[in-house]
This record gives structure tokens, C-alpha cells and sequence, in this order.
């Protein structure tokens, strides 16, 4: 079994056939999927859709692209949000530099909103990280000296500092399909380095379709080819990879029922 950590499965790419994606996931052997939210004001969108499966879970936050739109969300709104069965995670919420689509002093404001929101409820934070290491991991240093939180770093592709900062600090790391693409031998170097305990796969769907399947849209059954390669960057064989990942991802993400448990969906 697999877990596809983050996907989005509320964008308009999946609205003619949502169900079909949902069930090819299924066949491929993914378990599990969190569809992760980007603007909390649409978070009725994306809990319907969690709330229609059994396997979908779902997280609550702004992505740092809309956090211009969404600046001063308090963070006890995202708290009472959060507070719904099927909600997760924290996020996702970040810094990104590299697209710079809100003001930067509003990305900050917002990642340490949401940084206060996985502390008081205890649900993993989904960091988005983009051409923003120092401040990333500046951020999370100072905030974790705070008081704990727990987190993972989303669809790696950063640098090996950040990886060790964040490692330190005890977050996981995710890997997408940008870990199968020809130029991504960094990626996979940093990725033999991160302890197999601290792993976890995601697709980050309809985005960065992996090997073989680039260029063409993503969908959650896509994650085992990340999977595959990550195995092969750890020297592992694919069922341990996929037992590491999932068992990885139920320990980080507690409030996701395991497959054995109802959901009550």
C-alpha cells in the first residue's frame, strides 16, 4: 500500500471525472490520499470532496501564492476549521520566492499563522518551500525554539541545508515526481541521505507528473513511480519503500484512520 501525501484533488482538471481518478488510485494500490487545501475560503470545496471517499482526507490553510488574498485569516479560524474529522494537516503554507505572487511580507505572516495553527491543534504543517531555504529554515528554527510542531517539507526541491535544518528540527520530507525527472540527480542524492523513518511520497497531482508519465496531468496513481525511484536512491526494494512511506505518513498524519478503520465518509 501507498499514500499519496498531497494532491489537489478540488482543481478544475479533475471535475469531469474526479471519481475514475479516485478509483485508478485505488487499483495502483494507494491507500490513502490527502487532497490539500490552498485558500481557506474555499475549504467547503475541498471538505465535500474528502467527505465523498472513504480514503480522501483533507488539510485546511493558504497556499503563500494566495496569501496577499488571503492576509489576516486569524488563527483561530483555521483551528475551528481544522476541528472537522476529515481535516488532517496545516497548510499548505510556505514561502515562494521563485513566483513571488503575494508580497512576501504577507507569505511570512502567513506561514507563521499557520506555524501557531499546527501548534495549537497538533496536526501536521504541509511547508510549500520555493526558492526560499534561508528564510525557511530561519523561520522554522525560531518557531520551533517556541515550542513544538509537527511538519513536512512538500514536494522537495530544495538544497541539502534546508534538508538538514529541517531534519534536525524532527520534520519529515516529501518527495514528488520532480525525484524521477532526468536532471534531478541532487534531488535523489538528497533524498538517499534523509533517514528512511522520515520519509514520505506524494504526487502534488494534477502538477509534476513523474516519469513515465511527464507532461501529461498527474493523478494520485502516479505515486508509485516516485516510490519506485526513491527506492532506488535508497537501495531499498519498492515494498519497503512502500511500507516506510505509509507507515511514516499514519505516524506524522495520527488523524488519518488507518484503511483498516471506518471513516464514517
Amino acid at each position: 500500500m501507498l499514500v499519496d501525501s498531497h494532491c489537489h484533488l478540488d482543481f478544475p482538471d479533475f471535475e469531469a471525472e474526479r471519481d475514475a481518478v479516485v478509483a485508478r488510485a485505488r487499483e495502483n494500490g494507494v491507500g490513502h490520499m490527502v487532497t490539500i487545501s490552498t485558500r481557506v475560503r474555499r475549504f467547503d470545496t475541498i471538505r465535500a470532496i474528502a467527505e465523498r471517499y472513504d480514503d480522501v482526507t483533507c488539510s485546511i490553510g493558504t497556499h503563500p501564492h494566495s496569501a496577499g488574498e488571503e492576509d489576516g485569516i486569524p488563527v483561530e479560524e483555521i483551528v475551528r476549521l481544522a476541528a472537522h474529522p476529515k481535516v488532517v494537516a496545516i497548510g499548505e503554507a510556505g514561502l515562494d520566492y521563485h513566483y513571488d505572487k503575494a508580497p512576501r511580507d504577507a507569505q511570512m505572516r502567513g506561514f507563521r499563522t499557520h506555524i501557531a495553527a499546527a501548534r495549537i491543534t497538533g496536526l501536521p504543517l504541509v511547508i510549500h518551500a520555493r526558492a526560499a531555504d534561508e528564510d525557511v529554515a530561519a523561520v522554522l528554527t525560531e518557531e520551533m525554539a517556541k515550542g513544538p510542531f509537527k511538519a513536512l517539507l512538500h514536494c522537495f526541491s530544495s538544497g541539502p541545508e534546508l534538508a538538514r535544518t529541517s531534519l534536525a528540527l524532527g520534520l519529515y520530507v516529501s518527495f514528488s515526481g520532480i525525484l524521477t525527472f532526468n536532471r534531478s540527480e541532487d534531488i535523489r542524492a538528497i533524498a538517499a541521505e534523509v533517514p528512511l523513518d522520515r520519509l514520505l511520497v506524494e504526487t502534488d497531482a494534477p502538477y509534476l507528473a513523474p516519469v513515465p508519465h511527464r507532461g501529461k496531468r498527474n493523478e494520485p496513481a502516479f505515486v508509485r513511480h516516485t516510490a519506485d525511484v526513491l527506492a532506488k536512491a535508497k537501495g531499498v526494494t519498492p515494498a519497503a519503500i512502500a511500507e516506510a512511506t505509509t507507515a511514516n505518513f499514519f505516524r506524522l498524519f495520527s488523524k488519518a484512520p488507518t484503511p483498516a478503520t471506518p471513516t464514517g465518509a
